[in-house]
């Protein structure tokens, strides 16, 4: 190119300032292998600002960049586009994934096409490589690959140029039994997804035109014999640069039996709603009106269901107390449930039902609603009331009380208590035994001190020493351990002597 006339050099200059206009990427190449040029989308599809960058030569191209083709495999030797451009080959597109060497994921999708520029004596004078970014596309393609192949519901694209299968997931694998080497590649004729179709003339009218193929039902056949019958609809869209009918399906005697099992376990709530003790309503979430009542509610509340559906808690004049209520109503709008809120309801004849209401989101036929659950509080009060009562007069003889209860307690420890490891009663010193006695009277120190007129600190010394003595650590261990073994306050008792057989 350096040995052209005046006006070629005029010529390639003012080629260069349309190229570096271009979206796309121009990368100029002499018949030496030198990279002459290359546009500014060129370098970005390279992560380059420099041409310098791309490399002096071909082959440094080839060591500052790793080409791969979509299957991930590194071109050979000879089959860089560049390569295959010096070597005379034209090619309309190569697509092929491009990185920086020694890196192992791609960053580029690149789709090439040559172009040879000839002197006047047609002979290659500029080879020419126009690149297409096709990063984005590709990678919308992965995407779409990985959700179609992992999408529950069967699925299966058809290509409307040839009405071929090109894929299917392995819903409609599972659903049909076939495998994916009998479906691919087959056309619409061998594998009929339409087949038996309610509107079977509407649908391949559609197809046809490759427009939208609303819902209907069909029968498919089956791998193994036999048929299936579901709804399927189509979907226009393109794969790659095929236009293509993206159909899906639905099982019917799955969608049946979930609807089934739906329908039952609705009306299992629906039975346990009204049978439930406890007074309890639905409300819709927007709006707060009432969609359901049970019997309990209606019973506590006095008023018949009718007169309560379809009204809200303000037109009922429901909440006794209407701080309280709106304080339920913001608890709900703001985290969808509460807790044993203290509610007063007023009911029809105008009395008051004390309650702890809990509240908390449900979903009824696709509806967002609320649950409300009203406890009596005044009986849970009432009970309450009358534990409280009994423990004060249970604890108005406080000494019966311990009494009874370190008997039972004794009763319990005597088959287990120690042998030899503690201090026996016959070894314990006579003040000690006297703090001992008052100890198990239920005396406190300083009622000990002043009955044996000795000082509150004696007596918690001799306590202390009664504790390393018998191997305990508490007044009530302390006085387990005397009533185990017989310890009334008295003499210690004496082991009976045997009577001598002579005499």
């Amino acid at each position: 190119m350096s040995d052209l006339p005046a006006h070629d050099h005029a010529d390639q200059q003012q080629l260069r300032l349309i190229l570096a206009a271009l979206q796309d990427g121009v990368i100029l190449i002499e018949p030496n292998q030198h990279i002459a040029w290359a546009n500014k989308a060129a370098l970005k599809m390279h992560g380059v600002r420099e041409i310098a960058e791309l490399g002096a030569t071909v082959s440094e191209y080839r060591e500052r960049f790793e080409l791969r083709y979509r299957n991930r495999h590194h071109l050979p030797n000879g089959h860089y586009p560049m390569e295959r451009v010096l070597a005379g080959e034209a090619f309309d597109e190569v697509v092929v994934e491009v990185a920086p060497a020694g890196q192992d994921e791609a960053q580029w999708t690149h789709r090439i096409r040559s172009l040879v520029l000839n002197d006047t004596a047609g002979m290659p004078d500029c080879l020419v490589l126009i690149l297409n970014d096709e990063s984005e596309r590709f990678d919308a393609e992965d995407r779409f690959e990985t959700t179609f192949a992992a999408n529950p519901a069967p699925a299966i694209i058809l290509r409307l140029s040839d009405h071929r299968h090109v894929k299917v997931n392995r819903g409609f694998l599972e659903m049909t039994g076939y495998s994916e080497e009998q479906v691919l590649g087959r056309s619409v004729y061998e594998i009929d997804v339409l087949e038996g179709a309610a509107r079977r003339e509407l649908a391949i009218e559609r197809l046809q035109s490759g427009r939208t193929i609303p819902q209907m039902e069909a029968v498919l056949q089956l791998s193994g014999g036999g048929e299936k019958r579901v709804i399927v609809a189509g979907q226009p869209i393109e794969v790659g640069d095929a236009a293509c009918m993206l159909f899906s399906f639905v099982d019917l005697e799955r969608h049946k039996l979930t609807e089934d099992a739906l329908s039952q376990s609705e009306a299992s709530f629906a039975t346990a709603f009204r049978l439930a003790p406890v007074p309890t309503f639905i409300a819709a979430r927007a709006g707060c009106r009432v969609m359901l009542a049970n019997d309990a509610f209606t019973r506590e509340s006095g008023y018949a269901e009718p007169e309560l559906v379809g009204k809200t808690a303000g037109e009922i004049g429901l909440w006794f107390d209407k701080v309280a209520g709106k304080e339920l109503e913001r608890q709900l709008h703001q985290n969808g449930s509460v807790q044993n809120l203290d509610v007063k309801l007023r009911t029809k004849e105008g009395g008051v039902f004390d309650c702890l209401v809990s509240a908390a989101a449900v979903t009824l036929g696709n509806q967002p609603c609320v649950l409300v659950v009203a406890q009596d509080a005044g009986e849970r009060r009432r009970t309450e009331a009358e534990v409280v009562a009994a423990i004060e007069a249970v604890m108005q003889d406080t000494s019966w009380f311990s009494q009874v209860v370190l008997e039972k307690l004794a009763k319990l420890r005597r088959f287990d208590a120690p042998s030899g490891a503690a201090a026996e009663l016959v070894d314990l010193p006579q003040r000690a035994r006297e703090v001992l006695t008052l100890v198990c009277r239920g005396m406190a120190d300083p009622s000990i001190a002043r009955k044996l007129r000795i000082s509150p600190n004696t007596v918690r010394n001799h306590v202390a020493s009664l504790y390393r003595r018998t191997g305990v650590n508490s007044r009530t261990a302390l006085v387990i351990w005397a009533r185990e073994r017989g310890f009334d306050g008295g003499p210690p008792r004496k082991t009976p002597q045997p009577t001598s057989m002579a005499g």
